[in-house]
């Protein structure tokens, strides 16, 4: 009886297991939710760029899904929407360093000199699970700002 009730646990916490991972990958955010709500950004800010702006920094409701969120910045690197750290709105952040030391977001800026729409690879750290992670960067360039939103990707 006890081997029974064993192994029926087993399988049950095998299960719950198998579908905490799935629960955890159902988290991820995919490519085409970030480029959507780069997108939604871009599109509010067209249509009332301050207003926009400080939606985008202001309202987690609406501009923070899971990890991801959108960061605006102008083309010098100046930061002007944040949806996680209001605080850094206004903040330079072109020497920053990923964490390999890579300066991703000077990198970032180069590319939308030269792209209306990309991607941009670096690693840094998830805040939700407290590790370093690659991450992938989506922007798109309107006017004199570049929309960006990001994606976790396994490691």
């Amino acid at each position: 009886m006890r081997k029974q009730v064993a192994a029926a646990v087993a399988i049950a916490m095998g299960a719950m297991l198998g579908s905490g991972a799935a629960l955890a990958e159902e988290k991820r955010v995919t490519a085409k939710e970030a480029e959507a709500l780069v997108k939604k950004g871009v599109a509010v800010i067209k249509a009332s760029r301050d207003k926009g702006l400080a939606e985008i920094s202001n309202n987690k409701d609406a501009w923070v899904d899971r990890e991801l969120y959108l960061v605006v910045y102008k083309m010098d690197g100046t930061a002007v929407a944040h949806g996680t750290s209001p605080k850094m709105v206004g903040k330079n952040m072109l020497e920053l360093r990923d964490a390999d030391g890579k300066e991703h977001i000077r990198e970032r800026m180069d590319l939308a000199r030269t792209k209306a729409s990309f991607w941009q690879d670096y690693r840094t750290l998830n805040r939700d699970n407290k590790k370093i992670e690659p991450k992938s960067m989506y922007c798109e360039r309107t006017d004199d700002l570049i929309v960006c939103g990001g994606i976790y990707k396994p490691a």
